[in-house]
This record gives C-alpha cells, structure tokens and sequence, in this order.
C-alpha cells in the first residue's frame, strides 16, 4: 500500500489596499489546507518589502494600489525575485491594464468578484508554472497576440527623442521618477519633464498606457 503524499503547502503573500477585501481574501485562503498566508501588504512599495523579506511562492496582487500600482511592483518582484509566481486579483479589466500586466511578468489573472475556487485554480496554475487567464480577459489577450506590432503605435514612438526613449524603456520595467534620474544621472525634474513629453506625444494620460504602447511597438 502507497504512502500518503505529503501536502506541499503554498506560501502567499496578499497584496490589497481594501481592508474588507483583504480580511476576506486571507480568510479564505487561509481555509485551505495546502495554503500559508504569509504576509499582507496595502501598496506597492509594501509589496516589494514583503516579497523581500518573506519570499513567498505566490503573491496575490491588485491593480489599484497606493504609491506604486500593482503592475509596477509586480515588475520590480520580478526583476528581483523571479521564481515568485504573480496572480494579478482586480476589478481592472481593460486591454491595456491586462496586457501592462501580463507584460510585467504576471502569471495569472482573476477579476474581482470570481469564484473562490477560480481563485484557487489560479494559484495552483502559478504555483505549477502555468499560466491562468480569467474567462472575463482571455479573448482581449488573444486579440491582442493575434494583431501585428501596432504600426500606430510604432510611428508615436518614432517621435520620441533618444533621450525619450530610454525614459520609455524604463518606465515599462516600472521605475520611477527617482530611479529613471539615478540610472541615468538626470535630475528629477528633468525626467518628470521627459515623462510630460511622452505623454503628450503618445497622446495618453498616464504611465501604464504608455508602457503598453511601447510594447505593442515593439519598443522593448
């Protein structure tokens, strides 16, 4: 007769700015048994602290979040710690919120308001190294594998200066003001300048859809 397999216990790190949702996305996580929350955390900066210190195998991120929003953390804790699996949890559902998203290194995507136990199936996708898309966004991912680079978009960022376009490249990895000025030893005030000129350029209103415009230009 075999022997029991041992339960492998996931550790997940919460990552809402919602009180109310955060209790109850603990609660029921923490009903599962292969489940441990490690940790919870109210913006994006927090994430990224946590995921540091406490290293867990998925995180459970909202869109949504206070000082850094949650695609953005999402690309530093990929960039610093890659085996950590991202299941994205938010009532954001746009194209270019799900594409900035995924495109960040999210693994998974659930809306708000899904079932516990698609949830669920998110996490144990992430946690297998597969992905998950919720039924709600999938078809706008297909869509979008399906077009051609955008040649719109590629002409827009044909009009970004040099200069410009390396602000670009490190806005889509999730940097902010300060960071831009450190790498490339520019002044704050001088990136916050070239920001308000990409965006005026590419016709958007903030950071997120220029990084997706950027990418469906194949800019990186």
């Amino acid at each position: 007769m075999n022997e029991p397999t041992e339960l492998s216990i996931v550790r997940v790190l919460i990552v809402e700015d919602d009180p109310m949702m955060q209790l109850g996305l603990e609660q029921s996580l923490a009903s599962q048994p292969d489940i441990d929350v490690v940790g919870r955390a109210d913006d994006g900066y927090l994430a990224i602290d946590a995921a540091v210190k406490l290293k867990p195998d998925i995180v459970v991120m909202d869109i949504g979040l206070p000082r850094m929003d949650g695609i953005a953390a999402t690309a530093k804790i990929k960039a610093l710690l890659p085996n950590v699996r991202i299941v994205m949890l938010t009532s954001h559902t746009t194209e270019n919120e799900v594409i900035a998203a995924l495109s960040a290194g999210a693994d998974a995507y659930c809306v708000k308001g899904t079932s516990v136990e698609r949830l669920l199936a998110a996490i144990a996708a992430a946690r297998d190294g597969a992905s998950y898309l919720d039924p709600l966004v999938a078809r706008q991912v297909l869509d979008h594998l399906k077009s051609p680079t955008n040649s719109a978009d590629a002409i827009a960022v044909g009009q970004l200066s040099q200069r410009e376009v390396e602000v670009l490249k490190l806005m889509v990895e999730g940097r902010s003001n300060p960071e831009i000025a450190a790498v490339l030893y520019l002044s704050p005030n001088t990136i916050k300048t070239h920001v308000r000129g990409i965006m005026n350029k590419l016709a958007v209103d903030d950071r997120v859809q220029a990084a997706v415009i950027a990418l469906r230009a194949g800019l990186v």
